[in-house]
């Protein structure tokens, strides 16, 4: 077993009985995080369209966390919903899953993962996770605009692949 108790990184329906509970958590934190028009967490359904691929992190116990790619128009994909429960959080288990996230993504060559997160504290610890992985701040991403709650990021995963000048 995986030093960190992690048993699987599954593709899974988000509409599953086992993560519902984990997905309402995840909405629950951000309606108290940021004004509802900041507020870009996806619902069960959103989750559930064509483009989007949806993760579940499991140990002994059940889900821990989640988080999903949306294929985006240019060749990039956003992380979505990356949540992880906070009885299990300091485990690193968030780094675990976006590097699950990171190379799926390099697996279907797509060209950067970009993302929004909040500005506020509530999102401190995951902007220095994405920094951690080579993140780096960027412009609003494709269906953003600019919002001072939200802050922007780019992975690049194509050494050849440039941000649009």
């Amino acid at each position: 077993m995986d030093p960190l108790g992690v048993i699987a990184i599954e593709l899974v329906d988000p509409g599953d009985v086992d993560v519902r509970p984990l997905i309402a958590a995840h909405l629950a934190h951000s309606d108290g995080s940021a004004p509802k028009s900041s507020n870009h967490t996806m619902d069960i359904q959103a989750l559930k369209a064509p483009g989007i691929q949806f993760w579940a992190l499991r140990d002994a116990t059940g889900v821990l966390g989640c988080g999903a790619l949306k294929s985006l128009p240019d060749g990039t994909e956003e992380v979505k919903s990356v949540h992880i429960l906070r009885a299990a959080r300091g485990r690193g288990l968030a780094r675990k899953l976006m590097e699950h996230l990171i190379g799926s993504a390099r697996t279907r060559r797509s060209g950067a993962l970009v993302l929004e997160t909040g500005s506020n504290e509530d999102y401190k610890a995951a902007r220095h996770l994405y920094l951690a992985l080579g993140f780096e701040f960027c412009e609003p991403i494709p269906g953003y605009g600019p919002d001072p709650n939200s802050v922007f990021m780019r992975l690049a995963l194509d050494p050849a692949e440039r941000w649009p000048q």
